[in-house]
Parts: structure tokens; C-alpha cells; sequence
């Protein structure tokens, strides 16, 4: 059943895809105490990877920031994997961000912008975080994009 923080999700046109198997020997998510982290997640759709390649090379700035939106989505499906429901966040605490990026990009950060989006508007003041962005030669599967969180949760 969804929670209001999924309706209002919706409501922007947003839907929590499936939560796929990890690729190797880890779990999709630990949890800490009230601490919750979430393995990486790359952009999917369907289920498969969208936007592959470097951003400023195959991938455009606006196709980045659409990947960062599709795996900060991933990150909420995992997070109501693991708590059952997504209003039991009490607050997003840190993002991170890996942007596959053709040398000479220097804006991995405006990408992450579509991730940030996501969580602010999910969660107004709560989902407010710190954040790191990195701009890396290479990610699983050619995708463009990677992101972990950490969040507090009930």
C-alpha cells in the first residue's frame, strides 16, 4: 500500500521501478540502527539500463540529470523494500554520486541536480542532504551514472 510520500510521488509522475538483484555477492541495503544504506543503483527503466555511455560525450547534460532522477527512483524502491514504507524516512542524509564523464566534463555535479530533485520534492525539508559527486572513467554495465544513499529511517 502506498504511503503518502508515494502519492505524492505519483502525483509528479514518478513510479518506483522493481529492485533487481545485485550484481555481485552484497545485499541491495544494510541497515545500521536508525541508519539505512543503500547500495549503488544505476539508471534503469524498464528494468534496463538507460543513458549509457559518458555524459559530455554519448550522453547529453539533460539525459544525465534524467539518469540521476531513474536511480535516485531505484534508491526509493529499495529503501520501501527494506522499511515497508517510504514515510518512515526521517530524513535523507547523504547522497553520492558517480558520473561516468568524458574528459574535459567538468559539471558532474549539475547531474546529480536530478537526483536531489527527486528527494526534495519526495520529502521537502527532511530530504534535504550532504552530497558528494565524483566525475569516474568507467561504471558497471556502461551506465552514465551510479548513486548510494544513507538515510534515517523509523
Amino acid at each position: 500500500m502506498a504511503g503518502e510520500v508515494e502519492k505524492s510521488l505519483g502525483s509528479l509522475g514518478y513510479t518506483l521501478p522493481e529492485v533487481g538483484k545485485p550484481l555481485g555477492s552484497y545485499v541491495q541495503s544494510v541497515r545500521s540502527g536508525n541508519l539505512l544504506f543503500i547500495s549503488g543503483k544505476l539508471p534503469k527503466e524498464n528494468g534496463k539500463i538507460k543513458h549509457v555511455g559518458k555524459v559530455g560525450r554519448e550522453v547529453t547534460v539533460e539525459q544525465g540529470i534524467e539518469a540521476a532522477r531513474l536511480a535516485a527512483l531505484g534508491v526509493l524502491a529499495t529503501v520501501k523494500q527494506a522499511v515497508e514504507d517510504l514515510d518512515r524516512v526521517r530524513r535523507v542524509v547523504q547522497l553520492t554520486g558517480y558520473v561516468a564523464a568524458a574528459p574535459g566534463f567538468h559539471d558532474a555535479f549539475q547531474i546529480m541536480e536530478g537526483a536531489s530533485e527527486v528527494f526534495l520534492k519526495a520529502y521537502g525539508e527532511r530530504g534535504k542532504h550532504t552530497r558528494f559527486v565524483m566525475g569516474v572513467a568507467e561504471l558497471p554495465l556502461n551506465a552514465c551514472l551510479q548513486l548510494q544513499a544513507i538515510l534515517e529511517v523509523e
